[in-house]
This record gives structure tokens, C-alpha cells and sequence, in this order.
């Protein structure tokens, strides 16, 4: 039996509400426009689901109202593996967050790039978040040797064929002599390393600034806070498959 079928569980209006979608009485709105799906159901007034158990959606988009679900972000420092264990002894992102519940990168960050980078114990948006169908952008500074050109630019934007095939077309541009901008929406390891090498400009260092909607500038290297509900929804957003 589905969810709250049952007559158990909590009211659908009150753990939208909780889940900062808006009032009660909003909530309840979007309920009778038939915005709000319940493990793909349309539901109605007065339906009761399990925040733990069911997958509630509103206008298409998953709403993370399971309070075991966390959501860290962490400005990833050099030096430190984006694993969750290291068997050669190197410091993990997991240990710099003081998480109670078990958590895992989203992806990684090779040891000598720094940046954004998510924990969470949520396989589902982990999953579309890495998956290269959903196209969320990942956002880098690439500090480089050398100046590049607007042909360098040129061939980053339409796609780099390295040796586990041509990369996806990126978003590329020069913010000074020798810092390119780059926007990528795959996560081959070591890629935008290996795009810059291959147009004739190594990359010095390496800063991942945005992960789809999430930006923080003011996160230091070693620090992290958790995400807010808000910051969750547009996450769930980014990763809705269009197609």
C-alpha cells in the first residue's frame, strides 16, 4: 500500500510546509491545482505520506522532506582526497565535515584542485548530479601558463578530444591574461586539467566556484556549512530531466 494510504503518517499540506515549499494554506493550494504528486500519484486534500518512506514531488520537482537526508558543502582544500576513506593515509573530505550521519562526495576533485564540493547521504540527487544526461554545470577558475588565445578558447568551447574521447562543447572565457573560466557539464577525472593541457596551457591551480545553482564565496578553504532547504529545492531543480 502506498504511503499514507494507510490513514497513518502526516498530512501532505503540513510536511510541504516544513519542507519551506510555503504556508499551509499554499500548500494546500498547490494540492487542488494538481501540482503535487505522491510516488507519481496526483494527490488530493487530506492525503497523509511518510516523509522517509514516499516520493513527493512538486510541479515535477522532488522535494527532500526525509530528515534523514543531510547536505553539506564543503570548500574541498589541496591536498585532501575526495573519498570517503584513503587506504594511503592522505586526509579525506568526509573527516573535515562534522557530519552524525554517514556521508559521501558528489563527485570528486582531484587532490591538487580546490572548491565547492557536496556531501550528502541522498543517492538519488548524488546520481543526477554526476550523471552527464542531466547537464548540471560545473563551474572552474583555471589559473594557466601562458596567455591563452580566442583559438584556445575557441576549441575548449567546442570540444577537446583527449584520450577517452572528444569532450562535450564548454563555456570558456578569459577573466584575466592567464584565468580562464570554464563551464563544464561532464566528470571525467582530471578533465579540465587535461582540456587546458591540450590546447598548450597547463594548469597552476585549479578552483571549482559554482556546482549548478550552489555558489559561496565566502567559504574558505577546510570550511563547510549545510545546505539550506531552499538551496536543496533548486539542486532537485537543476537535476529534472528535461528530456
Amino acid at each position: 500500500m502506498a504511503g499514507g494510504a494507510d490513514g497513518e503518517g502526516e498530512r501532505l499540506q503540513k510536511v510541504l510546509a516544513r519542507a519551506g515549499i510555503g504556508s499551509r494554506r499554499v500548500c494546500e493550494d498547490l494540492i487542488e491545482d494538481e501540482l503535487v504528486t505522491v510516488n507519481g500519484e496526483i494527490a488530493v486534500l487530506g492525503r497523509r505520506v511518510h516523509p522517509a518512506a514516499d516520493v513527493i514531488e512538486v510541479d515535477g520537482v522532488r522535494i527532500g522532506v526525509d530528515p534523514a537526508l543531510v547536505y553539506y558543502l564543503l570548500h574541498k582544500p589541496v591536498g585532501v582526497v575526495s573519498t570517503a576513506d584513503d587506504p594511503q593515509g592522505r586526509p579525506t573530505v568526509v573527516e573535515l565535515v562534522a557530519a552524525e550521519t554517514r556521508v559521501y562526495p558528489v563527485g570528486r576533485l582531484d587532490v591538487d584542485t580546490e572548491g565547492l564540493l557536496l556531501l550528502t547521504n541522498d543517492g538519488e540527487l548524488t546520481h543526477r548530479l554526476t550523471h552527464p544526461s542531466f547537464g548540471v554545470d560545473k563551474e572552474y577558475l583555471a589559473h594557466v601558463e601562458g596567455e591563452p588565445s580566442r583559438g584556445a578558447l575557441r576549441k575548449l568551447r567546442q570540444g577537446i578530444e583527449l584520450d577517452d574521447g572528444i569532450t562535450a562543447p564548454a563555456k570558456a572565457s578569459l577573466l584575466e591574461p592567464d584565468v580562464i573560466k570554464l563551464v563544464i557539464h561532464e566528470g571525467r577525472n582530471r578533465q579540465v586539467r587535461r582540456m587546458c593541457e591540450a590546447v598548450g596551457h597547463p594548469v597552476r591551480r585549479l578552483v571549482r566556484t559554482r556546482i549548478g545553482p550552489l555558489v559561496d564565496h565566502r567559504l574558505k578553504p577546510g570550511e563547510w556549512r549545510p545546505l539550506v532547504r531552499q538551496e536543496v529545492r533548486e539542486l532537485e531543480r537543476a537535476t529534472v530531466d528535461d528530456g
